[in-house]
C-alpha cells in the first residue's frame, strides 16, 4: 500500500462537506461559513469560488453523469411553480397545510419498491447544489462560476440535505422526468428540477427532517424524523413504507444492493430494516449518537461510528444479528468513516486527528496511518477509490493519493 499526499488547501472555516464529481475532475468543498470553492481533483489547483449560502452553507451534492445541460428546458410537474429563467428563483407551494399530518393516511402505500431509471445524456461535472441555513437551495454551473438557478423553501427552514437521484444504470431506459434533486428543508420534503423549479412537494413531515437516502435504483427515497422514516415513491410520490423508530435519526444510508436501509440513533444506536421482507434489526450499546454509516461495495459490511472502535457489521445472509462486530481501534471517538466506491478499503477517522485505512479482509487489518492537527470532518473517495479527501475541523482540505 502506497499512501501519498497529492494537494492541500486551506478554507476559511470548518469543512462541512465535501463532494466530488462524477468524472473526478473537480471537487468542491463547503466551507460552514457560506463560500462553496472548486478545486481541480488532480493538483489543487483553485478553480473557482462560489457565494454559497451568506448564512453558511450546510450541504452540496453534484449533479450525476448524464444530467441535461439545458436546465432551463426542464419543465415542473405538479407540486410547484417554474423559475421563468436562468437564475430566477422558485417558492415553494405546499399541498400540505402548516397542520402536522399522519403520513399513513396520506395515500395507500405502494406494495414494492420500484426501480426509476432515466435515459442517459451526455456527460458532464458542471452542476452543483447547494443548501443554506438561509433556507435556499441554489443550482451552480461550477465550472463557469454562476448560480443558474434558486429555490426557497420554508421561511425560517435550514437546508439540511440535498441529493440527486441516481441515474439509471439502464441506458435504455425513457423514464420521464430524470433529474430530480430531493431537498430536506424544515419539515418539508421537496423535489426541485434542475433549473430550479419544484418539481412535486410533498405533505410537512410531522418533525423536522434529519436525513434522506435515495434507493439505489431511485426508485424511492427515504425521509427520516423524529419517532421515525417514511419511504416515498419518486414516481407516484405515495408512501411505499413506513418505519417507527423512537428517537431522531442524525444518518441514514442504503445497501449498494438496496437489501439493507440504515439509520444511526442519537440513542447510540444502530437499526436496519429489510424493507422487502419487513424485517428489522437494532444494535445498541454504542458510547454516543451514531452519525457516521458506510456500507462496502458489495453490501456485505457495515462501518459505523459512535465509539471509539470503528465496529464493522457482517450483513451477508440473515444479517448481523447475533454476530459480533469487527473492531477496528482509535485512541479517541470515531468521528467518519468512508468505504471506497468500488473496492474495498475503509477510511475512518477519529477525534484526535488520526485518519486510518483498513482491509478488512486482511490478518492485520490496518494498513496506513495519517495524523492530521485536527479532527477530520468530512472523509470522500474520489470516483475511481485513487484519491480520498479529508476535511478538517479547522478548514483544512488535504487529498491523498492511494495506490494497492
Amino acid at each position: 500500500m502506497n499512501v501519498t499526499k497529492a494537494w492541500a488547501a486551506q478554507l476559511d472555516d470548518y469543512v462541512i462537506d465535501l463532494s466530488w464529481s462524477p468524472d473526478g475532475r473537480l471537487l468542491a468543498s463547503a466551507s460552514a461559513a457560506g463560500p462553496i470553492t472548486v478545486f481541480d481533483g488532480s493538483t489543487g489547483a483553485k478553480l473557482t469560488e462560489l457565494a454559497g449560502h451568506e448564512d453558511g452553507t450546510n450541504t452540496i451534492a453534484w449533479a450525476p453523469m448524464g444530467l441535461e445541460r439545458e436546465v432551463g428546458s426542464q419543465k415542473a410537474e405538479s407540486g410547484g411553480q417554474r423559475a421563468q429563467g436562468t437564475g430566477q428563483r422558485s417558492e415553494v407551494r405546499s399541498q400540505a397545510s402548516d397542520t402536522p399530518v399522519l403520513l399513513s393516511g396520506v395515500r395507500p402505500p405502494t406494495p414494492d419498491i420500484r426501480p426509476l431509471t432515466s435515459a442517459v445524456c451526455p456527460p458532464t461535472s458542471e452542476f452543483l447544489a447547494s443548501g443554506g441555513q438561509d433556507g435556499s437551495v441554489r443550482l451552480w454551473n461550477a465550472s463557469g462560476g454562476r448560480q443558474i438557478g434558486e429555490l426557497e423553501t420554508a421561511p425560517g427552514a435550514w437546508v439540511e440535505r440535498v441529493q440527486w437521484k441516481p441515474m439509471a444504470e439502464n441506458p435504455k431506459s425513457q423514464i420521464p422526468n430524470p433529474n430530480l434533486l430531493a431537498v430536506a428543508a424544515g419539515r418539508k420534503l421537496l423535489f426541485a428540477n434542475a433549473d430550479g423549479s419544484v418539481a412535486h412537494a410533498f405533505p410537512d413531515s410531522p418533525k423536522t427532517l434529519s436525513a434522506l437516502a435515495w434507493h439505489p435504483k431511485g426508485g424511492a427515497i427515504a425521509a427520516a424524523h423524529f419517532g421515525g422514516v417514511v419511504l416515498w415513491d419518486a414516481v407516484d410520490f405515495r408512501v411505499q413504507r413506513q418505519f417507527a423508530y423512537s428517537g431522531a435519526i442524525p444518518v441514514l444510508v442504503w445497501s449498494p444492493d438496496g437489501r439493507w436501509l440504515v439509520a444511526g440513533g442519537q440513542d447510540k444506536a444502530v437499526h436496519l430494516w429489510i424493507p422487502e421482507e419487513d424485517q428489522e434489526f437494532h444494535m445498541s450499546g454504542y458510547e454516543t449518537k451514531v452519525g457516521e454509516l458506510s456500507f462496502s461495495s458489495d453490501s456485505r459490511w457495515l462501518a459505523t461510528g459512535g465509539s471509539q472502535d470503528a465496529c464493522i457489521w457482517d450483513c451477508s445472509g440473515a444479517g448481523p444479528e447475533g454476530r459480533d462486530p469487527m473492531a477496528l481501534p482509535h485512541s479517541a471517538r470515531v468521528c467518519a468513516v468512508a468505504f471506497q466506491r468500488a473496492n474495498g478499503l475503509l477510511a475512518t477517522a477519529a477525534n484526535d486527528g488520526e485518519v486510518a485505512l483498513w482491509n478488512i479482509r486482511q490478518p492485520e487489518p490496518r494498513v496506513a496511518t495519517i495524523k492530521l492537527t485536527a479532527p477530520a470532518s468530512s472523509l470522500a473517495w474520489s470516483p475511481d477509490d485513487a484519491l480520498l479527501a479529508i476535511g478538517s475541523q479547522k478548514g483544512g482540505v488535504l487529498v491523498l493519493r492511494v495506490n494497492r
